[in-house]
């Protein structure tokens, strides 16, 4: 899968899984709605029920600013089969322009953030690797 193939097929899921680093070292992975623009991906604190609004992936990002977000694809057909992983920084934004642009970003993605827009922090997502496998091998010599 090429470059412009992985940004489409992230751009276009709508859920990925978002993996950060406990402070003590420990992997925490949370699936997320998400928007991606130019290199940056963003997943806001809604208001789907939670535990807390003291959510793991803020005190994460907080200490250890690494992050992932993979998306996939699954189906019984495993020739069918995908993923991108983005591996990158990240930050809690709190307010800001930046914040507003990613909340209008979700919106137009979902239409949930449209009727009800997030009230709590935004976790920004600047990609700096992707990787990618598919199932499907390009052919040879064709």
């Amino acid at each position: 899968m090429d470059a412009e193939a992985q940004r489409a097929v992230v751009a276009a899921a709508r859920v990925g899984h978002l993996a950060t680093v406990t402070p003590d070292g420990r992997p925490h992975v949370v699936p997320c709605c998400f928007a991606l623009e130019e290199g940056r991906i963003w997943t806001a604190v809604d208001h789907k029920p939670k535990r807390s609004l003291r959510l793991q992936r803020l005190a994460n990002v907080r200490a250890n600013p690494r992050a992932s977000l993979l998306v996939d694809h699954y189906e019984e057909d495993w020739t069918r089969l995908w993923w991108v992983r983005v591996d990158g920084t990240a930050e809690v934004l709190e307010g800001g322009s930046e914040r507003d642009w990613a909340l209008a970003a979700l919106a137009a993605k979902y239409a949930q953030y449209r009727d009800a827009p997030p009230e709590g922090p935004v976790i920004a997502l600047a990609a700096e690797r992707w990787r990618a496998w598919t199932a499907r091998e390009p052919s040879l010599g064709s």
